[in-house]
């Protein structure tokens, strides 16, 4: 079996989108060039932010056709992290809401990436 190591969403700006996530998540990429950034967590998940413009082959999706998903414990961190992006600007897509999978709500990032940010009903 292989096990999936990476995401890479396609952005405008690998440099813009990387300084977007560090203050966003409080984590530094661990690489950052114009064409390319990443960031490594501490739970292994790597976030990759590659740029539209140089991608190879040829991308067909060109930003905001997918979604990065955060789990919360409990449905207060659900709107702590909401007041928090709501007031740092990030444009909100859906707001609070109950949902048949759990309490969720979703913010976008500079090239309309979906975050969503959820307290799973499991």
């Amino acid at each position: 079996m292989i096990t999936p190591s990476m995401t890479i969403i396609y952005v405008d700006s690998p440099e813009k989108s990387a300084d977007f996530y560090q203050q966003l998540l409080g984590v530094a990429p661990v690489e950052k060039s114009p064409t390319f950034a990443m960031f490594v967590f501490s739970n292994g998940f790597k976030l990759a932010m590659w740029s539209k413009h140089t991608v190879e082959p040829a991308a067909k999706a060109s930003g905001g056709g997918g979604e990065i998903s955060f789990v919360c414990e409990q449905q207060e961190q659900v709107d702590a992290l909401y007041q928090q992006w709501q007031a740092a600007g990030l444009t909100i897509a859906q707001h609070p809401v109950a949902m048949d999978f759990g309490y969720t709500f979703v913010a976008e990032d500079l090239d309309g990436h979906r975050l969503r940010v959820y307290q799973f009903y499991g």
